[in-house]
């Protein structure tokens, strides 16, 4: 998705700290957000896991650290969200919901306001509308405890007063980017879909300064 010069230099004078940027839509919105200008910086536990993150400031540390996140966040504009946590049939999940909490404590702390954050189709409302395989197998089986975590991470981030917006990706892949995606606010009638993580990416970095879906959750899908 290309900008002209006046949009490059405008989102230039924009910082922007990625929380997950070491997972593979993190990286996506990492290197979107540096071509398009932004002065980003990433939190990571370690400097193996930064490695690639290549044009972005590297803070290392935990997300549950209150020290480390009042770090991170000094100076920033906005703050993008795309942790994740591996699929978990059997332990309860509290990772998502609880570095959420730490994170929008942080925030309001050091006062930064923009938060987008990325959930996934099955979250909050948009559960039962994956798709057959998706609701009746993987959810139940696989990511039913995941989901329930991003649920509580949703309502964390819905009840912060920042100002704030919840992206719903369909089911991922890493297929090469479209440059166009559907942003659904009704879910009458859908179910299924897939997305490039490259596509979501440019989806939740265009939200750094728009204006259009803050408060909501836009489900995106191809």
């Amino acid at each position: 998705m290309e900008q002209s010069s006046a949009a490059a230099e405008a989102a230039a004078h924009q910082k922007v700290l990625v929380l997950g940027a070491t997972g593979g839509t993190g990286r996506h919105i990492v290197a979107q957000a540096i071509a398009r200008g932004y002065e980003v910086t990433v939190l990571a536990r370690n400097a193996e896991k930064a490695k690639g993150l290549d044009g972005a400031k590297v803070v290392l540390g935990d997300a549950l650290d209150q020290t480390t996140l009042r770090k991170a966040l000094q100076g920033q504009d906005a703050v993008i969200s795309a942790l994740g946590t591996p699929a978990s049939p059997f332990r309860e999940v509290t990772l998502l919901s609880t570095a959420t909490r730490a994170l929008t404590e942080a925030m309001q702390h050091q006062g930064v306001r923009k938060l987008v954050a990325i959930t996934g189709i099955g979250a909050g409302n948009s559960r039962g509308h994956g798709g057959f395989l998706f609701d009746r197998l993987i959810m139940p089986l696989l990511l039913r405890k995941v989901y329930a975590d991003k649920t509580r991470q949703e309502t964390i981030i819905a009840g912060s007063g920042l100002d704030w917006v919840i992206v719903r990706p369909t089911v991922l892949n890493d297929k090469p980017r479209r440059g166009a995606v559907r942003a659904l606010l009704d879910l009458g009638g859908f179910n299924g879909g897939t997305i490039a993580r490259a596509d979501v990416a440019d989806f939740v970095v265009d939200q750094v300064e728009s204006e259009a879906y803050i408060g909501k959750t836009p489900l995106i899908t191809w």
